[in-house]
């Protein structure tokens, strides 16, 4: 019976049930991760820039698209840290660094795409700017 009672007590049993620990995730991600805090200073100065800018429709969606990207493969990867932690009880472990060191990779991949994304809009508005 207490099986069945713990596995209430974390079941999502509606939508602002989910919501809330959705919410709860991204919060706690921007809390402890410096990286998360970085991500989102940049996605700040981009979405600034898009405005400053006067972007497209087109360029916005890629903007975001990457804004998003970045920030979701961040948590993905801050909750993979967390739960090779748990599993490894924080001793070393060769398995534990492998898949730690390519969650950081994946998230490596999808920045550089931001930045080239990024430097594809903005670096011509720029260059027009300066010279």
């Amino acid at each position: 019976m207490d099986s069945q009672d713990n596995k209430r007590k974390w079941k999502n049993r509606d939508l602002i049930s989910s919501l809330e620990f959705a919410l709860t995730g991204i919060l706690t991600a921007i809390k402890e991760e410096r990286n998360m805090r970085k991500h989102a200073v940049t996605a700040l100065v981009v979405i600034l820039a898009g405005f400053v800018f006067q972007v497209s429709r087109i360029e916005w969606l890629f903007l975001l698209m990457s804004i998003f990207l970045v920030v979701a493969f961040e948590i993905i990867n801050s909750a993979i840290e967390n739960v090779v932690d748990l599993a490894s009880h924080y001793h070393f472990s060769m398995l534990a660094k492998k898949a730690k060191d390519m969650a950081a990779g994946a998230v490596l991949v999808v920045s550089l795409l931001a930045a080239v994304i990024g430097a594809l809009i903005f670096l011509p508005r720029i260059w027009d700017l300066l010279f």
